[in-house]
């Protein structure tokens, strides 16, 4: 962890980080694995992030997520203008999970892609 990121959350599954950003663009990192045991605090600490319109989340180096961490991150249930987390760093198997689940969308306005 550099002198810029601050721990969030850590389980012994998961490490969740605020990242240096742009100002008024919070940043976090996920670290590990989010299942049913850890993804309501995932909820929690990444709603508690959320300063303006939305919030870039980097999954890159997460080794599992299974389908209650995707739920958190996607916001299925929440019309797509009104979701407020952006992904980046989104592996190939997520993105494949994504497309299964029929949840990947790429917002036009947002240059990092899935």
């Amino acid at each position: 962890m550099s002198v810029q990121e601050r721990l969030l959350y850590q389980d012994q599954q998961l490490t969740i980080v605020m990242a240096a950003a742009p100002p008024g663009v919070p940043a976090v990192a996920l670290i590990g694995e989010i299942d049913a045991s850890n993804s309501p605090v995932l909820a929690t600490t990444l709603a508690g992030c959320r300063q303006g319109s939305y919030i870039v989340v980097d999954i890159g180096e997460l080794s599992f997520i299974d389908v209650s961490g995707l739920r958190v991150l996607v916001m299925p249930a929440v019309p797509v203008s009104q979701r407020w987390i952006r992904l980046r760093n989104v592996t190939p198997y997520q993105r494949r999970l994504l497309r299964m689940m029929g949840w990947f969308y790429q917002p036009r306005d947002h240059p990092a892609p899935l």
